[in-house]
């Protein structure tokens, strides 16, 4: 009895091994099975990463795109391809033209201190104001603020001179103007959220569909050309030309700028 026990213990003890090494090796072999299978996809992963990126390379940028759009032009605006933006009587023989750029902080700055008092000029009719805008500062840290923000504005202009005025000012504000650094003004979300400032643009679903859709980005390349274009262009920004003479206003009080205006207007 004691032997036959043995006997049937010692087998019972082989199958079991036998059992063991077969479970091990099924398990080996899904290992096995998942390593190269985990290197396929890896390799596949990869494939398409390097696909996707070649993709993305060959594609043509946003603002090589948007370049390629059809131009449209926003309502009251004059010139060549709606360049020309003017605040006041376009026919007075005074004219106050500002070259700016929408990320500047000395364009802001000069804002801040005689903007009210340089567009009051144009409303009492001793001037009209021309306005040209450059993009420069993008350039410098391939940004797009600056283009976005004077597409915005294009928006705006579309909506009413009012409105355009209202958004100029609420972009150069303290409380809004960005850090020269910052390129915030790429946000549509943001340049729409500062919009809500304005009254005729607050909720404006026109306005904002526009600001989304890049519908003046064309356009903003287009001023941004025309602003690289004028000789101006040379002096930085912001620079104010009265009648064609320059007018100091960088660090300059709202009085002086004033008075600097003033002394070169036509009687």
């Amino acid at each position: 009895m004691s032997n036959r026990n043995s006997k049937a213990s010692k087998e019972a003890a082989r199958e079991r091994l036998r059992a063991q090494r077969e479970k091990e090796a099924k398990q080996a072999k899904v290992r096995r099975q998942l390593a190269v299978g985990g290197g396929v996809v890896a390799l596949l992963a990869i494939a398409g990463g390097v696909a996707f990126a070649v993709n993305e390379m060959n594609k043509p940028s946003y603002w090589s795109a948007a370049a390629k759009n059809t131009l449209v032009k926003p309502a009251n605006t004059s010139g060549t391809d709606g360049t020309t933006i003017v605040i006041g009587d376009a026919g007075n023989k005074n004219v106050v033209h500002e070259y700016e750029d929408p990320r500047c902080p000395y364009c802001a700055a000069y804002e801040q201190t005689a903007g009210d008092a340089v567009l009051q000029g144009a409303k009492d009719g001793k001037y009209q104001i021309n306005y040209t805008f450059g993009t420069f500062i993008d350039d410098k840290d391939n940004g797009s603020g600056s283009k976005k923000a004077l597409s915005a504005m294009g928006a705006a202009l579309n909506v009413s001179v009012d409105a355009f005025e209202q958004y100029h000012k609420a972009l150069y504000s303290k409380a809004n103007h960005p850090d020269e650094t910052s390129d915030s003004y790429k946000s549509a979300d943001k340049l729409i959220s500062i919009a809500q400032q304005v009254p005729a643009l607050k909720n404006n679903a026109k306005f904002s569909d526009a600001v989304k859709k890049g519908t003046f980005d064309k356009w903003a390349l287009v001023m941004t050309a025309a602003y690289n274009k004028d000789p101006a262009s040379a002096k930085g920004t912001p620079y104010v030309l009265v009648n064609g003479t320059a007018v100091e206003v960088n660090g300059v009080a709202s009085d002086q700028v004033v008075a600097g205006i003033a002394a070169q207007l036509k009687k």
